[in-house]
């Protein structure tokens, strides 16, 4: 017997105060190492949290790199850098990435970040969600959820009738 996937959607508003706290975490962090030089949003799912934490932090240089790792929203397949990081910032951080924060939604398996980790070893990885495979890999993040957690995030959801957890329905 499979168990059914946990469902965790998430709502505009507590995405933002999601991303909010993890904005203060990191200044806290930059404070102690100087300021971020730049931002790398993992795309697609970093791109929103990464525009909310630049602003907070007050960070314009802002890069992506473009990995493909799910694959029809349903399987985390293999990964497929479709845009690599630029090589000047590459080269501004000395090669390594130092001073550079990278910013993603979630760390599932770690598998991305660990993609990214290989091509800037000295970054500082960041994410809003995190699973417990993929924690190792983040060095900040907000909320962790069970490894068996769907994160719906709202630019995936429309308004609509969800079934009860216990599948009962009133009426």
């Amino acid at each position: 017997m499979t168990s059914k996937p946990k469902a965790f959607p998430v709502s505009w508003d507590q995405f933002h105060r999601d991303c909010k706290a993890l904005a203060w975490r990191l200044a806290g962090i930059s404070d102690a190492k100087g300021e971020w030089k730049a931002i790398v949003s993992i795309t697609r799912g970093g791109l929103v949290p990464a525009a909310i934490i630049a602003r907070e932090l007050g960070v314009r240089n802002i890069e992506t790199i473009c990995i493909a790792s799910y694959h029809e929203y349903k399987d985390q397949g293999e990964l497929q850098v479709i845009k690599n990081i630029s090589a000047d910032l590459i080269k501004e951080s000395g090669g390594k990435g130092a001073g550079i924060l990278v910013i993603d939604d979630l760390t599932d398996t770690g598998a991305t970040a660990k993609k990214v980790r290989e091509i800037l070893p000295d970054a500082h990885i960041a994410t809003v969600y995190a699973k417990p495979t993929g924690v190792p890999m983040a060095d900040t993040f907000v909320t962790e959820v069970s490894q068996d957690t769907w994160i719906y995030f709202p630019w995936d959801m429309e308004m609509s009738y969800v079934e009860p957890i216990s599948g009962k329905r009133d009426g």
